[in-house]
């Protein structure tokens, strides 16, 4: 995998949107943020554009998104939000781009599409983290922002934190890949579908009925992205949901359920996804992960 280049004082940076519409009070302070560590903010012409529950229609988002991948002078695309939309302009993009010259593409949620299909087409490290919408709504939030910020502008970062009960002790190494279920269930079987082969998945999501979640972790169980793990992240399972009719198990115990056949290690309750304390992953990166009592995470 290739790693962007790190960000320095005076880079420019894009702010797009490819998802749900985002208003311009929700960017403002993000905006300052990114303006404060000495970057130079540039937003899509068409960010605050407004076509049903999208920031624009397909072609505006798609023309934003292309215009931050070909132009050299950015060196780093930020997502406003997420929501749902992306997966409608993934094939519509030319990365060649980002190929060309490699840049950070960083937010979470819906834009696990595009962290897996630049993986897998380019070859490329991808920023697992907080978004604008996410600083917004979360002012206080400060870890997420030290840990994407850390990243971005090439300082080391590791985590140690306990696991939950369910966690199953072991160490691993591999590629770091994944991001929302939703979306990695969404892309099995086509060309943005990861190879998690010897690689340590990450997986969180929200809003999920739990029989959602059994679907959702069996389809990747017989499509035989959860048999050859390194190990299994799994991160914040946020606000789910269940029938009147109870299904019987909470969204840790249906994983747990789903990989109790195989025997790498598994880290439940890892602070990342759709939680105030979204800590930055990077994708694509050679990790080590240690699970025991407290758990801990390197990157290579």
């Amino acid at each position: 995998m290739i790693t962007p280049p790190y960000l320095k004082k005076g880079d420019k940076v894009a702010i797009v949107a490819t998802a749900r519409k985002i208003h311009p009070e929700e960017l403002s302070q993000a905006i300052r943020l990114f303006e404060s560590w000495g970057l130079k903010v540039v937003t899509g012409k068409n960010i605050h554009k407004v076509f049903h529950q999208f920031a624009g229609t397909d072609d505006e988002r798609m023309a934003d998104m292309q215009e931050a991948i070909d132009n050299t002078g950015i060196r780093a695309i930020f997502f406003a939000r997420g929501g749902y939309g992306s997966i409608r302009i993934i094939d519509k993009l030319d990365f060649s781009g980002i190929a060309k010259n490699p840049k950070w593409i960083a937010g979470f949620s819906d834009i696990t599409i595009l962290h897996s299909h630049i993986q897998t087409c380019c070859g490329i490290e991808t920023l697992h983290c907080t978004m604008p919408y996410s600083i917004y709504n979360n002012p206080d939030s400060l870890e997420p922002v030290a840990s994407m910020r850390k990243t971005l502008f090439g300082e080391e970062i590791s985590y140690s934190f306990p696991g939950d009960l369910l966690s199953r002790k072991g160490q691993a190494e591999g590629i770091l890949c994944g991001g929302n279920l939703s979306i990695l269930y969404s892309l099995i079987g086509s060309p943005s579908d990861l190879d998690t082969h010897g690689k340590i998945l990450f997986i969180e999501d929200i809003d999920e009925y739990l029989y959602h979640i059994d679907r959702m972790m069996i389809s990747l169980k017989r499509s035989g992205k959860l048999t050859g793990l390194a190990g299994l992240l799994v991160g914040d399972m946020t606000d789910m949901k269940d029938n009147e009719v109870k299904f019987g198990m909470d969204a840790y115990s249906i994983i747990a359920d789903a990989v109790k056949d195989y025997n790498y290690p598994v880290w439940f309750g890892f602070p990342a996804g759709h939680s105030a304390l979204n800590n930055a992953l990077i994708l694509g990166r050679k990790v080590s992960m240690q699970v025991s009592k407290i758990s801990s995470l390197n990157f290579f």
